[in-house]
């Protein structure tokens, strides 16, 4: 009876090893806005949440495979479960700057982004119809 008893512990210790993914916490996730960067997760994944859609955005490419991309400055939350609710990837994404060749140019409270290339910028397709038409390259 004890072998029995032992050997069901044993069995069940395994199953909820295996069972139970591993959640992956990170030490957050930092992205330059329109850029992409690739998480791979350690277990499969069937939904994932993003706290704000107009932060980043999240491509799923296969089960464990998911691309985050920048679509506003600001800080976010992206979280990932399996198909019984269980988390398997939670962190914060920081969508910055970056080093890229772009700029912002103010006129009164109105923002156009400007996308440069050597001596000349032009309104990068982020900047609304009316804000890109007001800017002069």
């Amino acid at each position: 009876m004890m072998k029995a008893c032992s050997a069901l512990v044993a069995a069940l210790t395994v199953t909820l090893a295996v069972a139970a993914p591993a959640v992956g916490q990170s030490r957050g996730v930092n992205v330059e806005i329109d850029r992409s960067t690739r998480v791979s997760l350690r277990a499969p994944a069937a939904s994932v949440i993003v706290g704000n859609p107009a932060i980043a955005d999240v491509t799923v490419v296969d089960a464990k495979t998911l691309f985050i991309t920048g679509k506003g400055y600001g800080v976010t939350e992206v979280v990932a479960v399996d198909p019984i609710g269980r988390t398997v990837f939670q962190s914060q994404v920081v969508v910055t700057a970056g080093s890229s060749n772009a700029v912002r140019v103010w006129r009164g409270g109105r923002a156009t982004e400007m996308a440069c290339a050597g001596a000349s910028c032009a309104p990068s397709i982020r900047s609304s119809g009316a804000a890109a038409a007001d800017v002069t390259p």
